[in-house]
């Protein structure tokens, strides 16, 4: 059995699935084959997935090569979190106090309610007439 370098997490969040690979480095964070901050436009988005690594102060210490697909921005950036904390967490036990405080180990269950019929949405009615 061949050891890998590399720590391997998932993460999800909504209907997105993020596969964190982290690895000791020097702070390279690749999401898609791009730059976090080439993929994730929003400084706000930027900041959810670098907030474990912050809690933590090892921003520039480990490098974190993310494949991550399903949903759109907001609920990527949620499992992107969610991988990267787990990873971390795997890699040092130490950690998991911290994260598990700051509620990153914990997966946001909420998804989108689905629509019924005879209704316009999940919960909306069609106006009520009474003539």
């Amino acid at each position: 059995m061949i050891k890998s370098d590399y720590t391997l997490a998932t993460g999800r969040r909504k209907a997105a699935v993020a596969q964190v690979r982290v690895k000791p480095g020097k702070g390279k964070f690749l999401i898609n084959q791009r730059k976090a901050r080439e993929y994730l436009m929003r400084d706000s988005l930027m900041n959810v997935v670098t907030q474990p690594l912050a809690l933590l102060d090892v921003v520039k210490k480990y490098d974190i090569n993310v494949k991550v697909k399903g949903g759109g921005q907001s609920g990527q950036a949620g499992a992107i979190r969610l991988g990267v904390s787990r990873a971390l967490d795997k890699i040092n036990s130490d950690f998991h106090l911290e994260l598990k405080q700051a509620g990153f180990l914990t997966r946001d269950a909420r998804v989108v309610e689905r629509k019924k019929y005879g209704r316009p949405g999940a919960r909306k009615r069609f106006q009520f007439s009474k003539r």
